[in-house]
């Protein structure tokens, strides 16, 4: 096991991570940026080193002076978390080089597997069901002809994009050019690189995700899916294991097909696969995968009894797969809510500024993962989101209930947030009778505006 982890990120899941290393008798380093000094997981490691100004390009994605910090404090491993470096395969390879173990995949699966378009082409080779689509484009009107040939609508992708950035819909030929313009630049501005491919565009989807883990033991298995359809403008708000829609028979050919997949391309350490499933609920579409945690794992966590960041820890020292992870055998209902410092009633704009009072729900099956308190300055430097809260309950009707308790419990005053408009939704009868897709929030945004 290793001695001491370097913790490359920020917010509730530097701080997850933090607990995940004491309980397993590893001591942590915290890195922070000048903004984030009075943040819960600085105060809480081993160690802490500011390693830059409060833009993240000016700290979290320093690769220099994140190494630096771990070459300091003589850690033997970094974990990333998610979002800043944890999908980067240059980070990764010069974790390796300065002698580093970085608790994630090789630089080669991430490379692999982050570029959209090989990672379709993998899903291929391994029969893994995939949305008719094209290879990287050579340009907008290569991109037009081939839409064409393909039919309308078509989705228009980044070939480096994530969390919704670099896609734009398409549903007829005039629009084409504009729309793949704008993609294109977006994805330049985000990821640093332009190319895009093309889709074909399923209507009405669900967005499920399974979530995979491996070890250097022969080890690859899936944990169940999680259904992330509850979303706006691609980003998930809320999210619930076991989804309503599957049917054991889709969950168990969803899982076989993600075990293969990993097997195939020998994945070690924790992952998520994710899929688009069309109205009818009998076919599914590989989407990408993220080489990562991801931010809803705790319903996972939840459900299948297991504990994800310690298990990322223990793979990445070469230990096997925990014995109750290997035979994980799913139990009740979860369901997240991503509490964002946001005013959902003016747009979504953010709401950064000092927390003058926060009082989180507790009792029977409910857990808060966050790193803020009461006066605690949210920055307006990083994602919004201040915390997860997660119900879990034998039924999903009873964690519905559950969910909404917590909701109308949960107390925080001096800034907006999402938890009155997550409470309309749970209370909604789409949401109740589990008939909601990827395209739910924004019709119900336009039918709240008549």
């Amino acid at each position: 096991m290793f001695k001491r982890v370097l913790v490359a990120n920020r917010g509730e899941i530097a701080l997850r991570i933090i607990r995940a290393c004491r309980e397993l008798g590893v001591e942590s380093v915290a890195v922070y940026s000048e903004a984030d000094v009075d943040s819960m997981h600085v105060q809480l490691a081993d160690q802490a080193i500011c390693i830059g100004a409060a833009a993240g390009k000016d700290s979290y994605l320093k690769m220099d002076r994140i190494i630096a910090a771990a070459e300091i404090t003589d850690a033997d491993a970094i974990h990333p978390g998610y979002g800043f470096l944890s999908e980067n395969a240059r980070f990764a390879e010069i974790c390796e080089s300065a002698d580093i173990v970085f608790i994630g995949p090789s630089a080669k699966v991430i490379s692999m597997m982050g570029d959209k378009a090989t990672a379709r082409a993998t899903a291929i080779a391994n029969n893994v069901p995939i949305t008719p689509g094209t290879e990287i484009l050579s340009s907008a009107e290569d991109g037009l002809k081939q839409a064409k040939e393909i039919g309308f609508p078509v989705m228009i992708k980044a070939t480096a994009g994530g969390g919704g950035r670099g896609m734009r819909p398409c549903f007829e030929q005039g629009e084409f050019l504009s729309l793949y313009q704008a993609a294109s630049n977006e994805a330049v501005a985000c990821f640093g690189n332009g190319d895009c491919y093309l889709e074909k565009l399923v209507l009405n989807p669900h967005h499920i995700e399974i979530q995979v883990i491996g070890d250097s033991h022969g080890n690859y298995i899936h944990l169940g899916e999680r259904d992330c359809s509850m979303q706006r403008r691609n980003q998930k708000i809320i999210e619930e294991c076991p989804s309503p829609l599957l049917t054991p028979e889709m969950r168990e050919r969803m899982g076989s097909a993600s075990a293969k997949l990993i097997k195939a391309i020998d994945y070690r350490n924790a992952g998520t696969i994710e899929y688009l499933v069309d109205e009818s609920g009998e076919n599914f579409y590989f989407m990408e995968m993220n080489t990562r945690i991801q931010v809803e794992h705790p319903v996972t966590e939840e459900v299948m009894g297991c504990e994800l960041i310690k298990e990322q820890i223990r793979v990445a020292a070469g230990d096997k797969l925990s014995y109750h992870v290997l035979n994980a055998q799913p139990r009740g209902h979860s369901i997240e809510c991503r509490i964002n410092a946001e005013d959902p009633y003016n747009n979504f704009s953010p709401s950064p500024g000092t927390i003058d009072l926060w009082y989180a729900p507790g009792g029977k099956g409910v857990r808060v993962d966050t790193h803020v308190y009461s006066g605690y300055t949210v920055p307006p430097h990083y994602d919004s989101m201040i915390a997860k809260l997660i119900v879990t309950a034998a039924t999903r009707e009873i964690a519905i209930a559950r969910m909404k308790r917590a909701l109308k419990e949960f107390t925080i005053r001096g800034i907006k947030t999402t938890i009155p408009f997550q409470l309309e939704i749970i209370n909604h009868p789409d949401f109740v009778n589990g008939t909601y897709d990827i395209g739910w929030v924004g019709r119900y945004l336009e039918e709240r505006k008549d």
